[in-house]
Order: structure tokens, then sequence, then C-alpha cells
């Protein structure tokens, strides 16, 4: 068992280290500030392969495997969790419900465009009142000849101001419950559909996360991912690759929120030395660095195993619920070490401490994951 890095990953790594750290970590406190993510990285995420990295050369993608893209996540998410989540919905949300339930022209008419042609996905789930229990959506898809007719409304869309297609979830058959979802690529231009404002939000203020309404909007019955009933799975699926990209973005949170608070402490002297030389501030730093150490390597597992088509849905989600929770201890310690120049805007810690808080509700919120994990051990 081998948990050093190949050649090929720590290069990635350190490739996207230096688009991080030099294009996006100069934007991430103005995006955060101004709630707008910046269109221009956006399209240099495109050009530097982060959209397409999982995804077989077939169809544009990179050829890599979800190590790979775990680890860019992770990078990104060290400077600025809005991008991260931006890379992360694209990917393992929209770009994974094409791949697995596309028909082979479907792809390249949709899936082609997202990986090699700068185009940007979404994910149209969640609803005002169908959170975790995505039966209880409202959104209805009805058949009209060739078309079906698409009525409702998603909430926490991200992406959605500058998507070009949106993966949609609407009942088929309302009757059936979660056996009634059926899934649709949808053009965002599409008449009919309305992107809301951006949600104002604690945290990744710079993502796009908007209301969709969806208004006598007709898609063609060729938009229909897989056969009609086959959304819930196409969607659970989803979330199920989803969770290792969130778990990703949580460790990247968590580490570079410490990077942050080890620098200040090295340089903030108190009682005649520097903070680091004292040992309360070293143990805690040993054990923060130490849980992160073992968040990477549960999120690491959950790649690999996917990456080699191993069953992965429990690894991901013991990935997510220790890393999210890890993110949140780690910023909100890191906020401590900084005392009140910790809580000030001036200092990106506190915007990583906003930050951290989502990734134990998206993608399926940290009780659901105790839910997928206990469910797997049989206790009942």
């Amino acid at each position: 068992m081998d948990f050093n890095l190949n050649e090929k990953q720590a290069a990635l790594q350190e490739k996207f280290r230096v688009f991080a750290e030099a294009e996006v970590q100069p934007l991430a406190a103005k995006m955060d500030e101004e709630g707008t993510f910046d269109l221009g990285i956006l399209k240099k995420l495109h050009e530097q392969g982060f959209m397409n990295i999982p995804y077989p050369a077939e169809y544009g993608g990179a050829d890599g495997d979800y190590i790979d893209y775990a680890l860019a996540v992770e990078e990104l998410a060290k400077v600025d969790a809005s991008t991260a989540i931006t890379v992360s919905v694209h990917t393992s949300l929209a770009c994974s419900c094409i791949d697995n339930f596309g028909a082979p022209w479907q792809k390249e008419k949709w899936l082609r465009p997202l990986l090699d042609g700068g185009k940007t996905g979404c994910f149209g789930l969640t609803e005002p009142t169908a959170g975790s229990d995505a039966a209880g959506q409202k959104t209805v898809a009805v058949p009209d000849g060739g078309n079906y007719i698409i009525n409702g409304s998603k909430i926490y869309t991200t992406n959605a101001e500058f998507a070009d297609t949106i993966v949609l979830f609407a009942l088929t058959s309302p009757k059936l419950g979660t056996k009634g979802i059926s899934a649709f690529a949808v053009d965002a231009k599409t008449p009919g559909v309305k992107i809301g404002v951006n949600i104002p939000r604690m945290g990744i203020r710079g993502a796009s996360n908007c209301e969709v309404f969806y208004t006598d909007v007709v898609v063609p019955k060729e938009n229909l991912l897989g056969n009609e009933g086959q959304g819930f799975k196409c969607a659970m699926m989803a979330l199920d690759a989803g969770r290792i990209g969130v778990a990703a973005q949580a460790l990247g949170i968590a580490q570079g929120a410490l990077g942050l608070a080890i620098a200040y402490v090295k340089e903030r002297e108190q009682f005649g030395k520097p903070i680091a030389a004292f040992q309360n501030t070293q143990f805690k730093i040993a054990d923060l660095q130490t849980r992160i150490d073992a968040a990477r390597l549960l999120v690491y597992r959950a790649a690999a195993a996917k990456s080699n088509h191993e069953p992965y849905g429990l690894y991901a989600a013991m990935a997510k619920l220790y890393a999210s929770k890890t993110a949140n201890d780690v910023a909100r310690e890191a906020v401590q070490m900084l005392g009140g120049y910790g809580y000030a805007r001036k200092y990106s810690v506190e915007r990583f401490l906003r930050d951290a808080k989502i990734t134990e509700i998206y993608e399926g919120t940290s009780e659901i994951m105790k839910m997928v994990i206990s469910g797997s051990m049989k206790l009942v």
C-alpha cells in the first residue's frame, strides 16, 4: 500500500498549486467581498485543464483520475473555496450525470463542450421545499408530443449565473416518488429558464449560487438522460462523486487556514517571543495538522476507490463527514490563534471560517453522511 503521490500526481499537484496561488489567491478576497465570481478565472480554469480532469479523452477529457481531480480541488480550496466548488459542481455533478447516463451522441452534444469547449455546467436538484428529501420536489416535466414541458424552480444552483448547460431533475411520474424523477440536459438559454439573483450567503460568497425558475420550458425528449424514472439514481451517483469533491474542498480549506495561522504565529510576538515558541501553540498546531492528514487519507482513499472502479460511496461519505468537521474546527482554531486580527476582514482566516460551514451541509449534510455510514454497518 503506497501512501505517496506518484511522479505524475506530484507534478499535477505543483501545477495546481502554482495556478491557485498566482491566479486565484489575488482575487479571492475581492470575489468574496463583491459576491461575484471572476469570469476571467473561469476561462483560465477551462484553459488550464481544471474542468475536465477525470473524463476520457474520447469526449474531450484529460484522461485523469479522481485523485488528480481531488488534488486540483484541494489546491484551489487552500486559497479560495468558492473557486474550488465552482470546479467541483461542474465536474462531479453536471458532467458525471451526462457521462454516466448519456448516450454516445448525447455525450458528443452535451459533455464534450463542457470538457474541451469552455462551457460550464450546473446541477438543478435542490428546491425551496426539497433538500435532503429529493422525493419532495415539485418541479414537473409533462410529455407533450416530442417534448417535455417543465415547470418549477430550483434553489442553491451553483454556477447558475454563468452556466451553459443545466442538468435538471423533474418529476415525470409524480405518484412514483423517487422512481418518478427523471434527468434532463437543458440549455441554460432555453426560453422560460430564468436565473434569479445570487443568493446572499454567509460563505462561498464568490461562487454563483442562485434560484432558477422554469416556466413552460420546452425540452426535447432527446434531452432525457437515461430513461424516465432514472433521475434519482443519476442524482445519487453524482452526489456520491460530488462528496469526494466537497471533501477535497474541506481538506483544502483546513490546510489553507492552518497555513495562514502558522505564518502569523511565527511573526507575531507576545511577552517577548513569537507565539509559535509557546508550547500551547505548538501542541495545538500538531493536533490540527494530524487531523488534516487523517482527513487527507480518507479523501484519497475514496478518490482511489472511484478511480479503480471499486465501490466508493461509503468511503466518500466518511471522507466528507470527517473532512468537513475538520475544516470547521481548524478554521475556528486559526481565527483564535490570530486573536483580534483573525476576526478582522483584512485577514483571510475569517473567510475560511465562513466558507468551511457549508461543507457540512451541501451535497449531503453531515447527518445524511452518518445515515450512509451507519446504514452500511447493518446495525439493525
